[in-house]
């Protein structure tokens, strides 16, 4: 099989896939009547399918995306389609700083009272050209994981009053099966100020092209942190849990945008790919399933974990990796201020 464009030159949506799992498994979703609901990255896929089963679940359902004509369009649709949701949208553009801060201070002062029962840190991009963002991290580095230590840090307070009132509160990660391709340990270059500088732009999925190398670099990050997080939580009397999922190949707009932007020329793996509904079950599994603990990671249990049911699965040595927990949180400490966790 090539990696030529073949008949995917025009792949401007994503590919319309059948859903087998997600109806029966979201209606076992217990009631989320009462409790707040923030997701970021959910114009669209996996993010949208969780917020919209938030809400469907009776949530207040913070949408948290860059201001655009998707964004507003994400919110109409759920409210058309859950009858008396309860949804509200905040700005919040993870490829700044000052965006991220702005959309931190109105949730605070939205929820001071209530607090947040669940952050989901679903927003990411792949194989994106080697760029730096205005702050001057790496594009993929700063959407996919700093921004979300950022938030997350940030809003702990409300995370820990939520559990407080509510018995706990969630902060769930989303990760990929490319956290382990290349097999690569993380690199605190990719999590420093060296945007535009971390090799080049070569796109090859399977040989570790400078664009996948990132985006590697960022999902690997995503797991190292849910652990690292997790490790805080415990030595502390804390009723926050910190998890990670991943989708496995779910088809969403994330092949869209990869692909125009010249970063996944080998769609043909999409033959092989499950819908977007049945991609977020295992990130709603860690938002809203029973039977969870922190740390935990769940990922579709089919052949090569691309598709099927959630399942727990015990994470490869590149993801525990002691030294990667404390370089990971050295490195994001630096670039978002001392995140202390006490409880």
């Amino acid at each position: 099989m090539g990696c030529g464009p073949g008949r995917y030159t025009r792949y401007t949506a994503p590919q319309e896939i059948k859903t087998k799992w997600y109806n029966d498994f979201e209606s076992k979703l217990p009631s989320l009547e009462g409790k707040v609901f923030c997701v970021t990255g959910c114009t669209t896929g996996t993010g949208y399918v969780c917020a919209r089963a938030a809400a469907r679940k009776g949530a207040h359902v913070v949408l948290l995306n860059r201001q655009s004509e998707r964004s507003s369009a994400a919110e109409k649709s759920i409210q058309e389609q859950v009858l008396g949701a309860k949804v509200t949208s905040v700005p919040c553009d993870l490829q700044s700083f000052d965006s991220v801060r702005a959309a931190v201070a109105t949730l605070k002062e939205n929820f001071s009272e209530t607090g947040i029962d669940v952050l989901c840190n679903n927003a990411g991009v792949a194989a994106l050209a080697d760029e730096a963002t205005a702050d001057g991290y790496d594009v993929q580095m700063q959407t996919n994981h700093i921004s979300h230590f950022l938030l997350t840090k940030e809003l702990f307070p409300l995370l820990e009053l939520a559990g407080k009132l509510r018995g706990e509160a969630r902060v769930v990660n989303h990760s990929s099966g490319c956290r382990k391709l290349p097999s690569n340990k993380l690199d605190a270059a990719y999590l420093g100020k060296n945007g535009g500088s971390l090799g080049g732009n070569g796109n090859s999925l399977f040989m570790g092209g400078g664009r996948w190398q990132r985006y590697h670099q960022t999902k690997l990050a995503n797991a190292v942190f849910t652990l690292g997080m997790d490790d805080r939580i415990r030595a502390t009397s804390s009723k926050v849990k910190c998890l990670c999922a991943a989708p496995g190949l779910a088809s969403t707009n994330l092949q869209v945008t990869t692909h125009q932007q010249d970063g996944w020329p080998c769609l043909w793996v999409m033959r092989y790919a499950q819908s977007s509904e049945d991609g977020a079950m295992p990130l709603l599994h860690c938002c809203a399933g029973a039977g969870v603990e922190s740390g935990d990671f769940w990922e579709p249990r089919g052949t090569a974990n691309l598709t099927g049911l959630p399942t727990k699965i015990q994470l490869e040595s590149i993801c525990t990796n002691r030294e990667s927990r404390e370089i990971l949180w050295t490195e994001s400490e630096a670039a978002c201020g001392e995140f202390k966790i006490v409880a």
